[in-house]
């Protein structure tokens, strides 16, 4: 299981980080990929980052204001966003893919996924 927090309102040109915890998770190996993703009502999902035992990626139009990365000894990573936009409002999910290996990538499937947290910027 996996549950984010974090989002909120923010005024545009603000940053926001959104955590992700998980639960059920008893060994988390180097196929592991877990990653970030948003939708907005009437929005096809957009992977945003991607983070794996040996890569980290992200969305060609949004590299240089998100950053993916792990507090030491937790095992899902949290996303920061900076810079933030209008058309950044959207709910915001991690996902877990337990056998992607080097298929980690930011439109990847995650069949682990969590409720998601709501970013709205104003």
């Amino acid at each position: 299981q996996l549950v984010e927090s974090g989002g909120g309102s923010v005024k545009e040109g603000g940053s926001l980080g959104v955590s992700c915890v998980a639960s059920g998770f008893n060994y988390v190996t180097e196929r592991y990929c877990m990653g970030w993703f948003r939708q907005a009502p009437g929005n096809r999902r957009e992977g945003l980052a991607s983070m794996s035992a040996s890569s980290v990626k992200y969305a060609d139009s949004l590299a240089g204001r998100l950053h993916i990365y792990k507090h030491l000894g937790n095992r899902t990573p949290n996303l920061q966003i900076d810079s933030l936009q209008p058309e950044d409002t959207a709910m915001y999910y991690c996902g877990a893919n337990p056998f992607a290996g080097a298929n980690c990538d930011t439109n990847l499937d995650f069949p682990y996924q969590g409720q998601g947290t709501q970013v709205t910027v104003s």
